[in-house]
């Protein structure tokens, strides 16, 4: 092949591999599978290794270089990098609109007239990209604002950073926030935790010192991302407004968030940020707050800037997610199948906005994973914005401290029974499967709660009052209460006994999935569950199946399955399955039960969000599954719908992202029917 067609082919191999990495990094949205695009990577690879003159600075076997370099050299931004001055509530941040309008008076703007421009505040890294050209040449850290350092090695490994861009101006510099995903963090940390090193306070650290390290093979080998959010210097390009700018990086193959929004009044900026605090905790980046910024670039050049700070932009903070504290004692409870299961108790921090002292610490094999110990200074964050856990201990801060492995207690905390490891086992256990007051408690809290029986008015208190008071002993016990025994309880009238009694009659009703689920077998989630109750048809069906059919069914492997087996015949569990019976909870799939999995909706995959106008979400769940459609928690690329009513939440948004079609409750009837 002669010089000018391998360079005419080189050319042309670049430019495809790059629509291919915007496709797959930026849009989410792979167009080939991964042993086409090695394929072609490799054979633009081999055309510069041939002839090293075809190599250039946006080529895509330039991402993962080298060697690690020496020191950052520094740069001075060709236009500062402001920071931005903080408000944390809502009448801070209307006195800081107000100061807008009363300096823009004197040109006769009414309040009106001000449009604003809404973002998330991304936890991350600063950085800012110089195009040449439209040529990637250097991407710089934040530093004091004025001069940062040279990561462009590093930079240049994160494949959503575009090498070239098209119908560039002669020199640009883009202005955004590395980040590195909830998800990779997790994982990070957990690896690190495994191998002794020291673990990553928070996915903004990770970023950073993922960034500021010399060596650019670590950068590319961690799942790091970026968002654009502005421009800086700029030469050959303008735009009038904000948005116009963000427009004008998104078409040219930067990362924008598609949650950025413009808003014609102050009241509409309020609720928009208020938005990003209720989603944050279900987004795959941290964010700390929400940034407002006045759309009209004009104004910007009017408003000024005050120190380093502009007055045409305001960053709303939220409560912090995580905290570090002292983790000053580690107690143990037993759960529903023997499990010791640890928590921790810890000098108290404010985690969103909520003062914490016990955390959960999951399970013993996590705590020996992350190498938690007593004396630790630890990440708190709230999971779901509820359930306060440890994420990691900051082992770099032990300082030489001797601090002892904790160990699973020798006798259970609730019976006394001496614990056993069973051989093989993971976790420790109590054998008292009958006997043990704590196994019984957890047990039942199981049984009663929202996604097993869901009786309303049961609850955590209800069921340990019962226990002590020697009302239950088991969950068959729930079904034999009176109204004589509950009255004559302290704070149970005739009318809350009514109340309840109903409830529980009304719980069996529920389907024999969730009856099944209520059961507490080990490894049988609700999924599991499902899964099970549609294979079998009954729970006659299931205790006759052997080991080899339960693992057909989707998601049991062979320990699993050998498990389910085991706990089935276990006569407590037969006892158990008789007793309900007895009492008429459904045990087995009813005709139209049967039937679902076939319809209209078979093989489609849905995902809810929101609420709709008549449909409860149990409801519109029921009338998918019956129709032989799949309803999931999350939206992927594998989902063919997503069904939306009011305050829809980041799903809607990530469905608009991937091109999802999205129903409202008449669409989802109209495919029904």
């Amino acid at each position: 092949m002669s010089a000018a067609r391998d360079a005419a082919r080189s050319a042309e191999l670049r430019e495809r591999i790059a629509e291919l990495d915007h496709a797959y990094y930026v849009l989410d949205d792979p167009l080939v599978g991964d042993d086409v695009y090695d394929a072609l990577l490799d054979e633009l690879r081999a055309l510069e290794e041939a002839n090293p003159e075809l190599v250039t600075a946006d080529s895509p076997t330039q991402r993962v270089g080298g060697e690690p370099v020496e020191g950052f050299e520094q740069h001075e931004h060709l236009e500062p990098m402001l920071s931005l001055a903080n408000a944390r509530s809502a009448e801070e941040l209307e006195a800081w609109e107000g100061r807008i309008h009363n300096l823009l008076k004197r040109f006769d703007i009414e309040p009106g007239a001000i449009s604003y421009v809404t973002e998330p505040k991304i936890d991350g890294l600063a950085i800012s990209l110089t195009y040449e050209d439209g040529v990637f040449v250097r991407g710089t850290t934040r530093g004091d604002g004025r001069i940062g350092e040279d990561v462009t090695h590093n930079l240049r490994t994160i494949r959503s950073i575009p090498l070239r861009i098209p119908d560039p101006p002669g020199l640009i510099e883009v202005r955004g926030e590395i980040y590195f995903p909830r998800s990779g963090f997790e994982q990070l940390n957990a690896e690190r935790a495994e191998a002794g090193l020291a673990t990553f306070a928070n996915p903004r650290n990770a970023a950073a010192g993922t960034i500021r390290q010399h060596d650019p093979a670590l950068a590319a080998a961690r799942p790091l991302q970026v968002w654009a959010y502005g421009i800086g210097f700029r030469r050959g390009v303008d735009h009038t407004t904000h948005s116009e700018e963000l427009d004008w990086l998104r078409e040219r193959g930067f990362r924008v968030n598609d949650g950025i929004a413009v808003h014609e009044s102050d009241s509409e900026v309020i609720d928009r940020c208020r938005w990003w605090e209720r989603e944050r905790e279900g987004l795959d980046y941290e964010i700390d707050g929400a940034v407002v910024k006045v759309d009209d670039r004009g104004l910007w050049r009017e408003l000024g800037v005050v120190g380093r700070e502009p007055r045409w932009a305001i960053a709303w903070k939220f409560p912090p997610m995580t905290a570090t504290t002292t983790l000053r004692e580690i107690a143990w409870n037993v759960g529903r199948t023997g499990h010791m299961v640890p928590f921790a108790m810890l000098e108290p921090t404010h985690v969103s906005g909520v003062t914490v002292s016990t955390a959960t610490l999951h399970n013993e094999e996590d705590l020996a994973r992350k190498d938690i110990r007593v004396g630790d200074e630890v990440i708190v964050t709230r999971a779901g914005d509820v359930i306060p856990q440890v994420v990691a201990p900051l082992i770099q801060r032990r300082k030489g401290k001797r601090l002892r492995r904790p160990k699973p207690p020798a006798k259970c905390p609730a019976c006394g029974t001496p614990t056993v490891k069973p051989e093989g086992g993971v976790w420790t256990i109590c054998p008292n499967r009958t006997g043990c007051p704590g196994q019984v408690f957890q047990h039942l809290k199981h049984f009663v709660h929202r996604g097993a029986m869901d009786i309303d008015g049961l609850g955590e208190k209800q069921v340990q009052r019962f226990l002590a008071d020697g009302l239950i002993e088991d969950a068959g016990g729930i079904y034999e209460l009176e109204a004589a025994q509950l009255t004559e309880l302290d704070g149970f009238g005739e009318v809350s006994a009514r109340n309840l009694l109903a409830a529980i009659e009304e719980s069996k009703r529920q389907p024999f999935p969730r009856v099944l689920f209520a059961l507490g077998l080990e490894d049988v989630g609700a999924v599991t569950a499902e899964a099970l109750a549609r294979r079998f048809g009954s729970i006659d069906e299931l205790l006759a199946a052997g080991e080899e059919r339960i693992e057909e069914v989707e998601g049991i492997g062979p320990i699993v399955a050998e498990s389910i087996v085991e706990q089935l015949a276990d006569e407590r569990t037969l006892a158990l399955i008789s007793e309900l019976r007895g009492h008429g909870l459904r045990f087995e799939l009813d005709e139209s039960e049967r039937r679902a999995g076939t319809g209209p909706l078979q093989d489609r995959t849905f995902v809810l969000t929101g609420t709709l106008p008549e449909l409860s979400r149990e409801q519109a769940t029921a009338l998918i599954r019956e129709a032989g459609g799949k309803v999931t928690g999350s939206v992927s690329k594998r989902t063919d719908y997503v069904v939306a009513g009011d305050s829809p939440g980041s799903k809607l948004a990530k469905a608009e992202e991937l091109g999802v079609e999205i129903l409202d409750e008449a669409g989802l009837r109209a495919l029904l029917s």
